[in-house]
């Protein structure tokens, strides 16, 4: 399979994944995931989720599984080989302002520039990545930890009141669009 241009990979096992890779991205990836491997609560387990290789909390833990797909365990963190860039996904760092914060700033200790989207870190080489902030990340969010804030967050989201999504909006517009037309 070509990964420069396949977001998902369609690989069913870690090493699937991994074997597939061209050999620069393959050590990049298997570096990042050693340091995480290394600081991953023992609660946590590895394996393919979206595409990628993924550290999640299993359903024998957090049986309710991801809010957006139930069938899917939580998702923690993961890593990939995207076309422009590898990834490392940290959900933990998303969710957490204070973590966010400090991983930032530790971050920029290291001397190392920080792509970063909302929970992904982009980077092209591996001497890219401050792997000791990626695994002290990682070893700040125990999986109680990280369950009692998921689900902290997912009440306060409940509590809000629900919003029109657009697409509501858009055929709310529409009808009432048509109702004028045939008056």
């Amino acid at each position: 399979m070509d990964y420069d241009s396949a977001m998902q990979s369609k690989a069913t096992t870690v090493k699937e994944y991994l074997d597939a890779l061209p050999e620069d991205r393959r050590k990049a990836l298997q570096a990042v995931r050693k340091v995480i491997k290394a600081n991953l609560d023992k609660g946590y387990k590895e394996g393919m989720q979206y595409g990628m290789i993924g550290y999640f909390v299993p359903h024998s833990i957090y049986p309710d599984g991801y809010h957006c797909d139930p069938k899917q365990p939580l998702p923690f963190a993961s890593i990939a080989s995207q076309k422009n860039h590898m990834a490392i996904y940290m959900m933990c760092v998303y969710s957490d302002p204070k973590l966010q914060e400090w991983f930032q700033k530790a971050w920029a200790k290291t001397g190392k520039k920080l792509d970063m989207g909302k929970s992904c870190v982009r980077f092209k080489k591996i001497e890219d990545v401050a792997l000791e902030v990626v695994g002290e990340a990682i070893k700040r969010v125990p999986v109680k930890k990280f369950v009692d804030h998921y689900e902290s967050v997912l009440k306060s989201s409940s509590k809000k009141p629900a919003k029109k999504s657009t697409a509501k909006k858009t055929a709310a517009k529409k009808k009432a669009t048509t109702k004028k037309k045939s008056k």
